[in-house]
């Protein structure tokens, strides 16, 4: 699967933690992330992680174009939903993008631990 991985500035912790604990049953699938994500869970689990832009500078909008051409399988976007994000507009459309192509969401690490569970082979 082609899975990217987003996390807010104050979920990036919990996005560490998730990929360390998942470490496993993500080194099987194809991962990109937001720049700063990328990087950090890079660093943290050894993982190779195809990186883009950081969200507020493109990134979002680099993994709905990946969405919108069905080159990714899965999201899993950590989200902060109690700070305005100043590019609010682009996640707003990512997510909408991934109702509209029926791409699995995950945004908090519950949600994320159901979907990765179910990749455990």
């Amino acid at each position: 699967m082609r899975i990217a991985l987003i996390a807010h500035d104050k979920k990036k912790d919990d996005m560490i933690k998730l990929a360390i604990e998942y470490k496993d049953v993500l080194a099987h699938h194809e991962l990109f992330a937001t720049g700063t994500t990328g990087t950090l869970v890079m660093g943290e689990t050894g993982l190779n992680v195809r990186r883009m832009k950081s969200g507020p500078l493109g990134g979002d909008q680099q993994i709905g174009s990946m969405v919108a051409e069905g080159k990714l399988d899965l999201i899993i976007f950590l989200r902060d939903p109690l700070t305005s994000q100043p590019h609010e507009p682009d996640v707003s459309a990512l997510l909408r993008l991934c109702d509209v192509q029926s791409i699995p969401l995950a945004t908090n690490v519950a949600s994320a631990r159901i979907i990765l569970s179910t990749l455990i082979k």
